[in-house]
């Protein structure tokens, strides 16, 4: 929004709507990106294709992505921000507490891995072995992730009045949930038909994480 002295300008009508349909294209072309990455693959999907799907020119793309590259990057910032956001929300949801652990297993295995396979495909399978741009946004992701299951754990351990002085302990059970997680998503996501018992394997997976961790905490 822009002013002239002291009044603020308001954008036109035709502006704003300009605004909406370049967003609208945007998401269009990122969706049509997403959708043949986790069909074709990678490597099997050009350009024109993705363009072909949103309906648009191929010089469209170009004009809001650089190459195709910066169409997997820009769905993996995207994927791992939903992802993120999920986690967050199961951890407040259940105030912090040791159920916390059981609820994002559930709503990853559940509403991440269940509801988006396409998300998972590319996470997971596509961006595997690319440019070291890519790499670097894999590796960022899993940091994240690891710290915000680490302060989580942190929280939990405050508020039942545990030892705070281990500062090891928590780092490597998030990390250790983190690496669980993403070898079930590929083996009963990726690598085999979907399973339809997805409540039986959260609770068999929490139950096991959970024997782990409670001998973690008796040292």
């Amino acid at each position: 929004m822009s002013k002239s002295g002291d009044q603020e300008v308001m954008p036109s009508r035709s502006a704003l709507r300009r605004l909406r349909e370049k967003e609208q294209k945007y998401n269009t072309i990122l969706k049509a990106a997403e959708t043949l990455f986790a069909r074709k693959g990678y490597h099997q999907t050009g350009i024109e294709e993705i363009a072909d799907m949103a309906e648009v020119s191929t010089g469209s793309v170009y004009f809001y992505f650089k190459n195709k590259e910066d169409l997997l990057i820009t769905l993996m910032q995207e994927i791992g921000y939903q992802l993120r956001k999920l986690l967050g929300e199961e951890f407040k949801r259940a105030d912090y507490s040791f159920d916390s652990f059981k609820n994002i297993s559930f709503a990853f295995l559940r509403n991440f891995c269940g509801r988006h396979p396409e998300w998972l495909a590319i996470f997971f399978r596509e961006s595997v072995g690319q440019s070291a741009q890519v790499e670097e946004q894999r590796r960022q992701l899993s940091i994240r992730l690891t710290q915000d299951i680490k302060e989580a754990f942190l929280q939990i351990r405050k508020g039942q009045g545990m030892d705070s002085s281990d500062v090891f302990t928590p780092e490597l059970i998030a990390v250790c949930i983190v690496g669980v997680y993403e070898r079930i998503a590929c083996h009963y996501f990726l690598w085999q038909e979907p399973p339809e018992d997805i409540e039986n394997i959260a609770q068999r997976s929490v139950s096991f994480m959970f024997g782990g961790i409670n001998n973690l905490l008796k040292d």
